[in-house]
């Protein structure tokens, strides 16, 4: 029996160290690194790489396997530290499980590279330029199929990144593209063979220069007589106008873009209110084990205490922070002791609500009779109403829903919400495995309604914890009517780890998709107020107990392009990668390739 060469399936060694090269410059952008401009050119090794190999599908294949393998691997080692810390895995197995988890992962950049090397075999060096539409629907793919996207290329982006604003009208997926079209184009002008078989000895910064900078005018004597001999022959004039008019044709969609992105609103944790609520956020930081019926009842003295330290130490604060605006001289040029006066009185008459964050406290508000008369001696003493994460039965299912629940004064329920999005695994077992395996959390079952909650006049959505990975929900929210979005997480079983910052980076981008700001509170953080541009304010330290105050009012009632039309880029880019697949199977016996 002959056994089959796997070495023909394998790239070469060289290429391989490409593929591994693009994964880590792309590890380096997100957290804890957050080298957010490498992502703008670390798909260049890989592509280059895919473009060396484009004669094998497959071997296309193993490259972008190997690189979604090394890339998920750096960028979420922090799922070990749960089940060692926790479970008392051994270091090994966990490691070795998180191996399989990411090369099952890695299959989607595979299969991007694998349906880039085919439209390069079939169209020659000129289907480099459809890389970007390729990325962002195997990122749609792997979204779909696992029902996570976590680390998308455009969350790299999250901090200090540039175009946050696109994800108002496409999403994610807009910005992962846009990020994927100046490497498509270096790619292919370094790869089109043509393109500089008249000039060996001019260095390939020279020629993106130029063709950069030139059709503007703005490239140098030198280069631009440079560039007059690479007009000599048909061929590269034909793609330099090809270039010309790919240059225009982004250029003028990114003015188009620009029209439709609203001019976002540019909110503060102080904005003065008057039609909605002051949020008292807490981040307790309640440890993730070690717990009892007594560590619980002190952990729960606590919330109140920093709570109402809160209410009192930020109630000056506030007043301090309005005053100095109004009594300016050059204001109003009113006596200084009147706004004092003035907005002690906002504050003290305007409605008030202290969150909890999701944590292991496993607070049960239906069932427990005890914690109904904790909560309710609180929101009574302090006239505020409370929402915190609460484990409520479902009996349909004679399971539990993770829930927010918000009681008011009286100690009535006002409104609850049951999370939609459960954490694979965690807090839901998949079909058809739900019936061999159980969830590491808790068997819970699955909310249907999107729950608003009331914030004065103003009205909030919640995404817990994971559920912040998911634009839908917000999106939702919005549609019905959301002024803000409440984020109420719990990342302490993961540790002081990168898992931290790219959750964070998760609600930023929910910000600027819907226009609307995210309240984040957090168990252990980063508790932080997230503004219309998906700017971070008022950020607590990880790890720590601290409150913070935040004002939230009423929105302008308007939606965002993304709100109103959902992932429509993504799909617009499905779409062209399988017209571009069909062309190039159904034509494969005609040669229109560009190299």
């Amino acid at each position: 029996m002959k056994i089959p060469n796997v070495r023909r399936f394998l790239p070469s060694w060289k290429n391989a160290l490409l593929a591994v090269i693009a994964a880590i410059l792309l590890i380096l952008a997100f957290p804890d690194f957050e080298y957010w401009f490498l992502a703008w050119f670390a798909l260049v090794p890989l592509l280059w790489a895919v473009d060396r190999e484009k004669e094998s599908a497959t071997k296309s294949f193993v490259l972008g396997w190997i690189f979604g393998i090394v890339f998920f691997f750096g960028t979420c080692w922090w799922l070990t530290f749960a089940p060692i810390t926790y479970a008392g895995f051994p270091v090994l197995l966990a490691y070795f499980l998180l191996f399989c988890v990411t090369a099952i992962v890695g299959v989607f950049p595979a299969a991007f590279a694998a349906i880039l090397s085919v439209l390069l075999k079939r169209f020659g060096s000129v289907a480099m330029l459809a890389a970007p539409f390729i990325w962002a629907a195997t990122e749609f793919a792997r979204y779909w199929i696992t029902g996570n996207n976590w680390n998308a290329i455009a969350y790299s982006q999250a901090f200090g990144g540039k175009g946050l604003s696109l994800a108002s009208i496409g999403g994610i997926y807009l910005i992962g593209f846009s990020v994927l079209v100046n490497q498509s184009i270096i790619v292919f002008l370094l790869t089109a063979k043509r393109f500089i078989h008249d000039s060996k000895t001019t260095k390939p910064y020279l020629l993106l220069w130029f063709y950069t900078f030139g059709i503007f005018g703005l490239a140098n004597r030198e280069v631009r007589e440079k560039a007059e001999e690479f007009n000599k022959s048909e061929s590269e004039n034909r793609l330099i106008k090809l270039y010309v008019i790919l240059a225009i044709f982004f250029i003028l969609v990114g003015l188009v873009a620009e029209a439709f992105v609203p001019k976002n609103r540019d909110s503060k944790p102080f904005d003065n209110v008057s039609s909605g609520a002051f949020v008292v956020a807490i981040q307790p930081d309640v440890p993730m084990d070690g717990l009892n019926p007594d560590k619980w009842g002190q952990l729960r003295t606590e919330h109140v205490k920093l709570a109402e330290n809160a209410v009192q130490t930020n109630a000056s604060k506030f007043v301090k922070s309005e005053t100095d605006i109004y009594s300016k001289p050059d204001a109003i040029g009113q006596d200084k002791s009147f706004y004092d006066e003035f907005f002690k009185k906002e504050f003290e008459k305007q409605p008030k609500v202290v969150i909890f964050p999701e944590s292991p406290m496993n607070f049960m508000f239906a069932e427990d009779q005890e914690f109904q008369a904790f909560i309710h001696a609180f929101a009574a003493k302090n006239n505020v109403n409370v929402l915190f994460n609460s484990a409520e039965p479902d009996p349909a299912n004679k399971k539990y829903f993770n829930s927010a629940v918000m009681v008011d004064p009286q100690g009535r329920e006002v409104a609850q919400y049951d999370k939609i999005y459960l954490l694979p695994f965690g807090e839901s077992v998949p079909f058809p495995l739900h019936n061999f395996m159980p969830a590491l959390v808790g068997s819970f079952s699955y909310g249907k309604d999107y729950t608003l909650f009331p914030l004065g006049d103003a009205k909030a959505g919640v995404m817990i914890c994971f559920e912040s990975h998911f634009p839908d929900l917000s999106r939702e929210y919005v549609r019905r009517g959301a002024d803000a979005i409440i984020e109420m997480t719990n990342d302490g079983y993961l540790g002081p780890t990168p898992v931290l910052r790219q959750h964070l980076a998760n609600a930023v981008f929910r910000a600027v998709e819907t226009n609307r700001p995210v309240l984040r509170v957090t168990n252990v953080g980063i508790t932080a107020y997230i503004n219309e541009r998906g700017e971070i304010i008022d950020p607590a330290k990880p790890y720590t107990e601290d409150t913070r105050v935040w004002t939230v009012g009423k929105s302008d009632g308007s939606q965002t392009f993304f709100v109103k039309y959902g992932d429509w880029f993504a799909w617009l880019s499905v779409l062209m990668t399988l017209v571009l697949l069909t062309f190039a199977f159904w034509k494969k016996n005609q040669k229109i390739a560009v190299s």
